[in-house]
């Protein structure tokens, strides 16, 4: 069996062989089924029309048998020379006419009897063994029946079939008068229903009867020697099972002397209902049988015929479809090993000459494509280098932003004290102090602010954005780097530039990008340089320069420069994607980016962007939020502060108090619940990240129970925010300010939701 297996998974010809036998096996195997159904069905067809047939046929016998019997004997006691001896009613006269009465009705009367009103008056049979007695005696219902006749002219005849000594008897009886009217007797007539009548039966009814009485069998016109217990069960079986059925008429397969036959039973339809009294009908099919047998037996030797001629075909078909395959196999290894100019031979128009054609073209492919690749491994393996790098560079930005964040939360304490510091009454040293230290502050929290949004991953956004203020973010974000490596950045800004519409985190990308090139480019190649940057502005488009004093770019590079890989710096020092991904970024921005260089006169770069037409915003309606006085804004108003860091939250109380607010103060979310259900509030400072609850799930709470309270809370954050956290607070309408912030942003956060 392991054997087969190996056999069939690694040969085609196996593989295709054995499915198609198997299927032609499983057809043949069904049609013999269906054929063997089939003609089974008929047979049972057959036989239960022949057998309903034979039922009707032999109840219709039977009472044409009766009727004959009535008819023929009905005028037999009005013959002259029988008549005047029946009429006297003289015993011995009739004794001598009943043998002469027996001689005139022929052979198949066996019996005959004149009874008088009281008793038996003559008989004569031609069975001597016959007993008498026991023939009146069955027959005495028919002949009491014709002794109640009334008169000659209502004189009826009876008939009935009776059981007599282990035989059937057709018997009919009739009233006999004399000529004054008068009722002398009865006359009695049987006919023996013996195995010359059943053939009859079994000639007209084509099949085989069987008479049962009594439980056995009584006469049977089937050839050779049979159970009369097997026959007499058969018809007990037959008729319980017609009678639980509830139909009178039911088939039965039965096996008799080794000879299949259907059998239906039934009784005799008699005057006196003798249950005692039945017969079976036999209808043999041995004979459709066994030419079944031999139709199948034809049938399994052509069908083994027909698969072992199906299966040579196949192996030759196989064989002839399976050579162009082996040649291709052996070309594929040959391949595989590396010899590229094997060849498979084309030997025909079909789908193997097209896959031999496509093979050798897929070779001479090959060739080439590998020629291509060991020049491109060199270049592949460099790359990979740079990659790494791109990696390296990747996690330390991550790493810098999650330090950035951390530094938010004290930063703005810093922030904070210094900008309240300043207000109040110090030596004039000591305010210089907090001067330095106040603008210190300030230029960490832009560092820190651009850190957070050069390092922050979102969906691509497009929003009006000041081009200068990216570019000055961008700057500071570079300062050490630009300190260190003695460059000096030079910028001659529009002041009437338009805001545009662009990414800001992409557009900065590229800022950073063509900052940091121009900076490795002027530490490569001397001790001191300058940068210097420019934005001007058309009634169509906004154009950014950038310009250095560096080395410049040489020809041949300057054409390749936008080409991704493409690098002049040492492995791991540059991936080659920088001014790649500018180029993309401006592109799908609908802009233009380029390059023009001298090698010796530094290189300058060229961004010009498209004009967006923005509405103008109501100007006096912020200039007249922004005039109203502070104190009398928070005058009387109550404020509650929930930050989990202590120094942020002495900080608002500190800051707040003077203008007239009163500040309560909560650690985390569910004490800020608690005050906000105990006191009136009329407005509320939630940070947003918070141990236990966050501002979220405080909005949410709050919500549930005041609706209206929910449009007087402004979150404060430390943490960049997401894209879920942004769409969140844009569809509630809130305002979010990030730390560090000013004190001037709390007020005009203040402002703008008390004016509301």
């Amino acid at each position: 069996m392991s054997r087969f297996r190996k056999l069939l998974a690694v040969s085609f010809r196996a593989k295709v062989l054995v499915p198609v036998i198997a299927v032609m096996v499983l057809l043949l195997a069904t049609m013999a089924a269906v054929i063997n159904d089939r003609i089974t069905d008929q047979f049972e067809r057959d036989a239960r029309r022949t057998l309903a047939a034979a039922e009707d046929s032999f109840q219709q016998i039977q009472r044409s048998r009766t009727r004959s019997l009535l008819i023929r004997f009905r005028d037999l006691k009005n013959e002259p020379r029988f008549r005047e001896a029946f009429q006297s009613g003289d015993p011995s006269r009739v004794r001598n006419q009943l043998p002469a009465l027996m001689g005139a009705v022929g052979e198949d009367v066996d019996i005959v009897v004149f009874s008088g009103p009281e008793e038996l008056i003559a008989s004569a049979k031609r069975d001597p063994l016959m007993s008498i007695a026991n023939f009146e005696s069955a027959s005495e219902s028919l002949i009491a029946q014709a002794l109640r006749a009334a008169s000659p002219s209502r004189g009826e005849a009876t008939a009935d079939t009776v059981f007599v000594d282990g035989l059937l008897y057709d018997v009919v009886s009739f009233p006999v008068f004399g000529s004054n009217g008068r009722l002398v007797g009865a006359l009695t007539l049987g006919s023996q229903i013996n195995r010359t009548v059943l053939e009859e039966f079994s000639r007209a009814t084509h099949s085989r009867i069987v008479l049962l009485g009594n439980e056995r069998v009584i006469v049977s016109t089937l050839p050779g020697p049979e159970s009369s217990l097997d026959l007499v069960r058969l018809f007990r079986d037959v008729t319980a099972e017609a009678q639980k059925k509830g139909s009178g008429f039911r088939i039965r397969k039965h096996v008799l002397n080794g000879e299949h036959h259907f059998c239906a039973a039934g009784r005799f339809e008699t005057p006196r209902n003798d249950g005692d009294l039945g017969y079976l009908l036999l209808y043999s099919y041995e004979q459709p049988l066994q030419d079944l047998a031999a139709t199948q037996r034809n049938l399994i030797v052509m069908s083994g015929v027909a698969i072992v001629l199906g299966s040579l075909v196949v192996c030759f078909l196989v064989g002839k479809v399976t050579k162009p395959l082996r040649e291709l196999r052996d070309s594929a290894e040959a391949v595989g090993r590396g010899d590229f100019s094997r060849r498979v031979p084309v030997r025909s128009q079909d789908e193997c000459g097209e896959l031999a054609r496509v093979f050798n073209q897929m070779t001479e492919n090959l060739k080439t494509s590998r020629e291509q690749l060991e020049t491109t491994v060199a270049t592949l393996k460099s790359t990979q280098a740079q990659l790494i790098q791109s990696e390296k560079l990747s996690g330390i930005g991550q790493f810098i932003a999650g330090v950035a964040h951390e530094l938010n939360n004290p930063l703005t304490s810093v922030l904070g004290f210094s900008e309240l510091m300043k207000h109040a009454v110090v030596a004039p040293k000591d305010k210089h102090y907090l001067d330095v230290l106040n603008k210190s502050a300030l230029r960490c929290q832009k560092i820190v602010q651009a850190l957070l949004s050069f390092a922050r991953r979102q969906s691509p956004e497009r929003k009006p954005t000041l081009v200068n203020e990216l570019i000055e973010a961008s700057v500071d974000l570079l300062q050490y780097q630009l300190r260190k490596g003695s460059v000096k950045v030079i910028t001659r800004f529009d002041g009437e530039l338009p805001e545009i519409l662009v990414d800001p985190h992409q557009m900065q990308q590229v800022f950073v990008n063509l900052l940091n090139n121009a900076r490795q480019a002027i530490e490569a190649s001397q001790t001191e340089g300058w940068i210097r940057i420019r934005t001007e502005t058309d009634s169509r488009r906004v154009r950014i320069i950038f310009q250095d004093n560096g080395p410049g770019i040489s020809p041949e590079n300057l054409a390749r420069i936008f080409d991704p890989f493409f690098t002049t710096k040492g492995v791991g020092e540059g991936t080659g994607l920088g001014l790649s991904l500018c180029y993309g970024i401006v592109k799908e921005h609908g802009g233009v980016i380029t390059a023009n260089s001298r090698p010796g006169e530094g290189a300058t770069f060229s961004i010009e962007l498209p004009l967006t037409e923005r509405p103008a915003q109501d100007g006096a309606a912020a200039a007249r939020r922004a005039e109203m006085p502070a104190a009398r804004l928070g005058r009387g108003k109550r404020i509650l502060v929930v930050d989990d860091e202590e120094p942020i939250r002495v900080l608002l109380r500190e800051s707040l108090t003077p203008e007239g607010y009163e500040v309560d103060v909560a650690a985390d979310g569910e004490s800020g619940l608690r005050q906000l259900s105990g006191k009136h509030y009329d407005l509320m400072l939630c940070d947003w990240k918070m141990p236990g609850l966050n501002g979220e799930q405080v909005y949410e709470r709050i919500r549930a129970i005041d609706p209206d309270f929910c449009r007087r809370i402004i979150f404060i954050t430390g943490d960049i925010v997401s894209e879920q956290t942004r769409r969140f607070l844009d569809e509630q309408h809130r305002i979010c300010l990030s730390k560090p912030f000013s004190l001037s942003e709390i007020h005009a956060a203040l402002r703008r939701v008390m004016s509301n």
